[in-house]
């Protein structure tokens, strides 16, 4: 399986994971706490230097947001039509300056800084007997790595229809996706007990 990861040098490759991802939790604080539109267009610009300046060509860059933008842009649509113009734009902004610096983060962290960062991060809970720290970092890592996957089968099963001329539709898609999807995580738990990962947890 792959991950969204990209090897480089960029200043963002040199940050350390924890640091992005607190930036990120207090960009995303920043950008809900605020309405000015001049500085919610100010942040989606630097956020779109910050993701465009990561080592990407321009037309794969633009790939890996279009699935979430045009989300986004729904979801702008949606609130101008029941809203004044000045909330849907502001919507808008937020919401792409947030795509844009989670999608450079995602870029430039590797899942194993995932993992140990949320990790680190479960330690507490798992004092007070709430869970099992490295039980959460590896189900967050194995949904990361999971994620491309099903996009890739999602194109994959769409090509397939259209090279038959098929109609696409949604159950003759979420069928054999569920199914493949299922199979690797049946696959993904047996290497997971014959690697006996959680014996050493009581």
């Amino acid at each position: 399986m792959k991950s969204l990861f990209v090897d480089g040098n960029s200043t963002m490759h040199r940050v350390s994971a924890r640091a992005k991802l607190l930036a990120l939790a207090a960009l995303g604080v920043a950008l809900f706490l605020s309405t000015n539109l001049l500085l919610l267009v100010l942040a989606a610009l630097a956020t779109a230097v910050i993701y465009f300046s990561i080592g990407l060509p321009g037309r794969s860059a633009a790939a890996r947001l279009m699935p979430v933008f045009l989300t986004i842009l729904i979801v702008a649509l949606f609130s101008l039509a029941f809203n004044p113009w000045h909330v849907a734009v502001v919507a808008l902004l937020r919401l792409t300056a947030l795509m844009l610096f989670a999608a450079a983060v995602t870029a430039t962290t590797t899942i194993a800084q995932f993992i140990d960062e949320i990790t680190l991060l479960a330690r507490l809970p798992e004092r007070l007997g709430l869970l099992r720290a490295d039980d959460v970092g590896l189900a967050v890592g194995l949904v990361v790595r999971f994620v491309p996957e099903i996009l890739d089968r999602y194109r994959a099963i769409r090509e397939a229809h259209a090279a038959r001329g098929i109609k696409l539709r949604p159950t003759t898609v979420l069928v054999p996706l569920i199914i493949l999807t299922l199979r690797d995580a049946d696959n993904i738990a047996a290497a997971i007990d014959a690697r006996g990962v959680r014996r050493h947890v009581n």
